[in-house]
């Protein structure tokens, strides 16, 4: 039964705190080195919910993909939301750790995982990291089809494969366009738009796209946009970083138990459509 230090040593090793942004919060939170751990869960946010579903769970370790403090606080008092999360941690003995931007540009990362769950070949980094010699690591991924699909068919697939929420995929371009290569970067994507149409992509597949920058992308070129739900981009990496940890276990003969919580945490929990015609251009709003 590995020691918790054992356990964020791997993790740290997966994805190390120096590859993380300068603003970022990465590492872990709470935990005592010395403790056994038996079970371990990954998720995408440090909810109260995933902190419950890890207490039933009977897991040591949770695995966060969203940092709990990104801006620091002056206060873990159980009546705050975050505090609530850190003494239902503490009283438990569930450690947390996080990795965020440090695993955004890992290899492999949250983009190869979504690229994976789309069906898609990764190429090469959309922002390769400079200090990597071999061109692997880096943010976000271009990717091509293995057969061309319409845009509304590629909609279709992620709507099909990404986890289901309220949001789906809003689709930015002619729907009958061709899709052969495709840029993804799991998460807020939006300020990549330059390294996308230097990319000479089809298609970028994000979350989080507003108004105006998506605007100003649409008027530069034909890219299509699909825009899905931010946390629906990173949860499949939540199985493919608990695939790296099953691997490292066995290696090691910890028997460690390696869970992947399927509770949905985007925040947005219902879609209204419109009553007008989506392809309406003309005239004023109601």
């Amino acid at each position: 039964m590995p020691r918790l230090s054992e356990v964020i040593a791997a993790l740290d090793n997966l994805w190390p705190a120096e590859r993380a942004e300068s603003w970022d919060a990465v590492g872990t939170v709470v935990g005592d080195p010395d403790q056994e751990v038996t079970r371990v869960l990954f998720a995408v946010d440090p909810v109260q919910e995933i902190v419950d579903e890890a207490v039933k769970l009977g897991a040591g370790l949770l695995v966060t993909h969203h940092p709990l403090y990104l801006r620091g606080t002056t206060t873990v008092a159980a009546s705050t939301f975050k505090g609530r999360v850190v003494h239902t941690l503490i009283k438990n003995d569930i450690a947390l750790h996080v990795a965020h931007t440090n695993a955004d540009t890992a290899d492999p990362g949250v983009s190869d995982a979504l690229a994976g769950a789309l069906g898609l070949r990764v190429v090469r980094p959309l922002v390769p990291d400079p200090s990597d010699p071999e061109g692997r690591r880096g943010l976000g991924r271009v990717c091509e089809l293995d057969a061309p699909l319409t845009v509304r068919e590629f909609a279709a697939r992620a709507a099909e494969r990404l986890p289901a929420t309220a949001q789906g995929i809003r689709v930015a371009g002619d729907p009958e366009a061709p899709v052969r290569t495709v840029a993804v970067s799991g998460g807020s994507g939006d300020s990549l738009f330059d390294h996308v149409r230097a990319a000479g992509v089809d298609a970028f597949l994000t979350a989080d796209l507003r108004h105006h920058p998506a605007s100003e992308a649409r008027a530069h070129s034909p890219l299509a946009l699909l825009d899905a739900a931010h946390w629906a981009t990173e949860w499949p990496w939540c199985e493919l970083a608990a695939a790296q940890l099953d691997e490292i276990s066995d290696r090691h003969g910890w028997d460690l138990r390696v869970h992947v919580s399927r509770t949905v945490t985007d925040p947005w929990t219902a879609h209204a459509a419109s009553s007008r015609a989506t392809t309406e251009s003309s005239g004023a709003p109601n």
